[in-house]
């Protein structure tokens, strides 16, 4: 049975009615009630010389809060922990505990090992070792995540590009946190793209808590959310037919993430280049299935880039009722381009916006990171990607796709709703007891008087 944390009931209570969105997803992260992604999460954790005792024991608590907010299991999200210096130590393997009381408690087990830096090695051991399926791995698919977290705080000793590539293409995506006197080249050396969303720095293991809510929501699914997504895609010469087929991959793994049905996800598409053409309009295709294979069956339009014009299309027509957008539904524009715009983007990007639509910008190789911007919803950061290869968009595509939520309710799981309608129960009920112990209090104070 899932206990109520009295807190957060004080909390809600103090609040009122109107408790902020940030409170409501803390209060269900807490409880451990967010539903999160199917994920194989390594943590890789320096425990070298220049890590004090007592500084790592505050790794170990940022890493029992991080587990308190996931939603443990075997076909939901399996924990490793993988414990480094000069050697490397596999402390917790992805098969070994399927709850989080025995994860967080072989967490607080976990002695440092103190003595060098091999950060690289511990990399090599994760992706041969800790992300094999000897070692609890499940089979590598679209639809269960891979990611390692990195702390540290010192140089490395040895090589971590090259390990950190070779992690990378094997979809494994990395995060890395650098604390203290820490190398910040080499984190940017082993994170992910976008590194302002993969690379994180604290000034001291002190504070290393402060991060614990940034991997709580980064883990928690919002896929149920009603949603209506439509892609504009930049089809223009200058793609070229093999990137085109990654483009379209691109958009088929952003698809595997969402609940497309008739009541869920519905999924537009909107090709450009001088011209614009629609592929197929919101709500025709109701399950993945067809979906994707309408998608693959897009044809390259080659010529120029219009994006100002792709733009008012999308406002003007792909978002409107008649093209199937429902009304009081979230509205997703998702927006690739690898180019130049021939056209004035300025209005329609702004209109876009104006009109309450979500706008994602992803750019690829000469994209220009201004007018990115200038399509991106605020804030920017987590609204606009780029990378200069074509080959790297799926590492895009993952962390996309985690934002795709509708923002009034960020973890808007259907347990956090029963979370919800408990403690108002509770606070109905708190509310009634209050009132009677009032009354009698009252009649008490009339006899004494």
């Amino acid at each position: 049975m899932t206990r109520s944390p009295p807190f957060f009931l004080l909390l809600l209570g103090l609040m009122g009615a109107h408790a902020t969105v940030d409170v409501r997803t803390a209060a269900a992260m807490a409880a451990g009630l967010c539903n999160t992604r199917p994920t194989d999460l390594i943590f890789i954790v320096d425990s070298s010389r220049s890590v004090r005792p007592s500084e790592f024991e505050q790794v170990k608590v940022f890493l029992a809060k991080v587990i308190e907010g996931l939603d443990v299991g075997p076909d939901a999200t399996r924990v490793g922990v993988v414990n480094y210096a000069s050697r490397v130590k596999n402390e917790v393997s992805l098969k070994t505990h399927r709850t989080k009381a025995g994860l967080v408690k072989a967490v607080t087990k976990i002695e440092p090992l103190s003595t060098g830096t091999m950060t690289g090695l511990a990399i090599q051991f994760a992706l041969n070792v800790a992300f094999s399926e000897a070692e609890g791995a499940r089979v590598k698919s679209p639809d269960i995540s891979k990611v390692a977290i990195i702390v540290t705080d010192g140089r490395p000793q040895d090589n971590v590009r090259e390990v950190a590539v070779r992690a990378r293409e094997a979809g494994i995506e990395l995060f890395a946190i650098g604390v203290g006197r820490v190398d910040m080249n080499t984190l940017k050396q082993m994170a992910s793209e976008p590194l302002d969303d993969h690379v994180d720095y604290v000034e001291s293991y002190s504070v290393i808590e402060k991060l614990t809510k940034k991997f709580q929501e980064a883990f928690c699914a919002c896929s149920n959310a009603a949603t209506d997504v439509v892609f504009l895609i930049d089809g223009s010469k200058s793609v070229r037919p093999e990137n085109f087929e990654l483009v379209k991959k691109f958009i088929n793994q952003i698809v595997d993430k969402l609940d497309v049905s008739e009541a869920k996800a519905h999924v537009g598409l909107v090709q450009y280049s001088s011209a614009v053409k629609q592929e197929f309009p919101l709500g025709r295709y109701n399950n993945k299935k067809d979906l994707k294979d309408a998608v693959k069956k897009m044809a390259y339009m080659e010529r120029g880039t219009m994006t100002g014009q792709a733009l008012r299309y999308l406002t003007d027509s792909s978002f409107m009722p008649s093209q199937g957008a429902r009304p009081g539904v979230t509205k997703v524009g998702i927006v690739f381009t690898d180019g130049r715009s021939q056209d004035y983007i300025g209005d329609a990007a702004r209109k876009a916006k104006e009109n309450g639509f979500k706008m994602y910008a992803v750019g690829v190789g000469n994209a220009v990171e201004d007018e990115l911007r200038e399509i991106a919803s605020e804030p920017t950061g987590e609204h606009y990607f780029y990378t200069a290869d074509f080959k790297a968009m799926t590492q895009i595509a993952k962390k996309l796709q985690i934002n795709i939520c509708q923002e009034e309710d960020p973890c808007e799981c259907d347990s956090l709703v029963k979370f919800q309608k408990k403690v108002e129960d509770a606070l109905q009920l708190l509310t009634k007891k209050l009132e009677t112990v009032s009354k009698r209090i009252a009649a008490l104070e009339n006899k004494i008087v």
